[in-house]
């Protein structure tokens, strides 16, 4: 495990939350009295291409633990990993950018939707006319919207390896048929139903993932983990979309990032620092997408 991004002054004397988890953006904290909890916290780090950046984005653990919520709320009627822990507070320092999750035995499988062809799905039909093995119209450019949106799994490889695409098949082979059937219809729906929700709020869902767990009381299927924030989803602007343009596909994302990383990094060893526009400009879009989205 390795903790040196965690948040200092939790996991000491004088806090219950002892650190378990730290990843490249997150960091988990459990506590002896109440094991079937977890408080999940988003920390500012930011990360692209399997490396974690210097500096951080100001308030960003806030600003998506806020969406998150958001969207949590606006799906009530899909069990999500919330918990309702009155008794159980976390500490002062963290509030903002904090859940008090249930824990969960948590799937193997990052539930991937496309609605529109981006990023490395771009990148993918340009070879194969098809992402992750479902075929595609012929004639499709970077943003186009598909007929439909499709899923396409990946799976979750363990701390230090690559995440990989799979085909729903796979999925069956990892969590058995009925489960991986569960996971592609839940991700569709929610989908579907984030996506006109945006929509009414000038922004469009082009792609998403989730992650889902199951109750270890009553194996039912739960939402876990982040939910349709600027990390796990690409955000458009429906109005420079429409207008078409070199414009159209301006994201509410840490996209900016990648772009300036991929014009003054080649991959190869540490990455470089970021400049300050570059964080004050991903930070700003995160902000928008909140104020957009919620207002």
């Amino acid at each position: 495990m390795n903790d040196a991004g965690a948040d200092a002054g939790v996991n000491d004397a004088a806090s219950a939350w002892t650190l378990t988890y730290s990843g490249k953006v997150r960091d988990l904290y459990v506590r002896a009295d109440e094991p079937q909890l977890v408080l999940m916290v988003a920390s500012d780090r930011v990360s692209a291409f399997d490396h974690v950046l210097e500096p951080g984005i100001p308030s960003k653990g806030a600003l998506l633990t806020q969406l998150s919520k958001w969207w949590f709320a606006q799906l009530a009627d899909m069990p999500n990993h919330l918990a309702d822990a009155a008794d159980v507070d976390a500490p002062a320092e963290l509030a903002d950018r904090s859940m008090i999750v249930k824990r969960l035995e948590m799937y193997p499988v990052e539930c991937v939707v496309r609605g529109y062809l981006s990023g490395s799905g771009w990148l993918e039909y340009q070879e194969s006319q098809s992402v992750c093995g479902i075929a595609l119209p012929a004639g499709l450019s970077d943003g186009d919207r598909l007929p439909e949106p499709i899923y396409t799994p990946a799976w979750k490889a363990p701390m230090g390896e690559h995440d990989e695409n799979i085909s729903f098949e796979r999925t069956v082979e990892l969590v058995g048929a009925e489960v991986a059937t569960a996971l592609r219809d839940a991700s569709l729906d929610i989908f579907a139903r984030a996506s006109a929700i945006a929509e009414t709020r000038g922004v469009i869902l082009a792609d998403t993932k989730f992650e889902f767990g199951a109750d270890p009381e009553t194996g039912a299927l739960v939402l876990a983990d982040e939910v349709l924030t600027s990390d796990s989803s690409r955000y458009w602007d429906a109005e420079l979309y429409a207008a078409g343009g070199p414009g159209r596909l301006a994201s509410f994302d840490k996209q900016i990032v990648r772009n300036w990383l991929s014009a003054n990094w080649d991959k190869q060893g540490v990455p470089p620092e970021l400049p300050a526009d570059i964080v004050e400009q991903t930070a700003a879009r995160y902000r928008e997408l909140i104020q957009r989205l919620t207002a």
